[in-house]
């Protein structure tokens, strides 16, 4: 069936109904909100749609220190304590919300129940938001995260070298950059775990068309989240902020050859489905391992729906299973 003719055609029908439930809502658009107005609402419909929490062993609260002297909270989820032997292999995990919205707590059922599926330790970062916080903000706290959680690892029972990095949305946005970024240093990552990913400056895809209106997150949102996070139009075409086409400071687009392997769980109906796709075609043509699963009939955010979203689940697994076998693991 073509995306152009019958987009809304497209979507499963517990997608279907459930976002004519939340039309029926009738939620002021996003636009009409200040940044602290849309956190808190985003923050108080979080848990509604998601799975119960999954008890684990080990739920920690950890301070992370960053370059600027600021402390960023984050919390360290695991399905063993921490005197268990051995060492637990890692995930930092980065939230969604356009580099606006989110935090560890909304975030906490999907980052818990990874851990319980993957037997491996999640560390959830609360980044700092736009706007008060300003590109490159956000990648600089990333950066400075996975410096800390190599150097603290022993201390946090975790193993240093079975380090992975995940997020959503605008957190597989980082990820994907941190990964650049780590392989420019030297550091092996295991996995970039990356939940449809925004990876382009530009909207400009077909999907970006198809799917700009009635399909939770609409053109209108991404501008919002864009108008708060950058600088100046010129962010657009930085690699930092667009990994599939965003340049460096020599004007060249990043090559992508010998970073981490990725595993990428793609929603069909979302805007920013064509771009993850184009990610990983250009991970591929690096000579980088790509693992690429596409849910059909789902809308971005998904992966946050799994009280009524069986794909969100699947999701779940596949990822499991992905950063399983990156650590090693059976």
């Amino acid at each position: 069936m073509s995306r152009r003719t019958h987009p809304r055609a497209l979507l499963t029908p517990q997608m279907r109904a459930l976002l004519l439930r939340m039309e029926r809502a009738r939620q002021l658009p996003l636009h009409a909100l200040t940044p602290v107005q849309a956190r808190q609402l985003h923050a108080c419909g979080a848990g509604v749609l998601d799975i119960e929490p999954h008890p684990l062993a080990r739920v920690q609260a950890l301070r992370v220190p960053t370059r600027d002297g600021a402390e960023l909270t984050a919390c360290l989820f695991a399905p063993a304590a921490a005197a268990a032997l051995p060492a637990l292999p890692v995930l930092l995990y980065l939230h969604g919300g356009g580099f606006t919205l989110g935090s560890v707590a909304t975030h906490e059922p999907l980052c818990r129940h990874l851990a319980y599926l993957a037997h491996c330790a999640v560390l959830s970062l609360d980044y700092r938001l736009a706007p008060e916080w300003k590109f490159p903000t956000a990648v600089n706290d990333v950066w400075d995260s996975l410096a800390w959680l190599r150097q603290q690892a022993p201390a946090l029972r975790v193993d240093a070298d079975r380090i992975a990095i995940g997020g959503d949305s605008a957190g597989g946005t980082l990820a994907a950059v941190t990964a650049i970024a780590a392989r420019d240093a030297g550091w092996p990552l295991a996995l970039q775990l990356l939940f449809y990913p925004g990876c382009a400056g530009h909207q400009n895809t077909d999907s970006q068309r198809t799917f700009a209106r009635d399909f939770l997150l609409e053109e209108s949102h991404i501008n919002y989240f864009f108008e708060h996070y950058l600088r100046s139009r010129a962010d657009l075409d930085d690699w930092r902020f667009a990994p599939l086409d965003g340049v460096d400071e020599s004007a060249q687009v990043r090559d992508l050859e010998d970073v981490a392997p990725a595993w990428i769980g793609l929603a069909e109906c979302d805007p920013l489905h064509d771009e993850g796709l184009l990610y990983a075609d250009r991970l591929r043509q690096a000579g980088v391992a790509v693992a690429l699963e596409i849910y059909p009939g789902v809308v971005h955010g998904f992966i946050n729906f799994g009280r009524v979203i069986a794909q969100a689940l699947q999701a779940h697994g596949d990822a499991a299973r992905a950063l399983r076998r990156a650590f090693g693991e059976p």
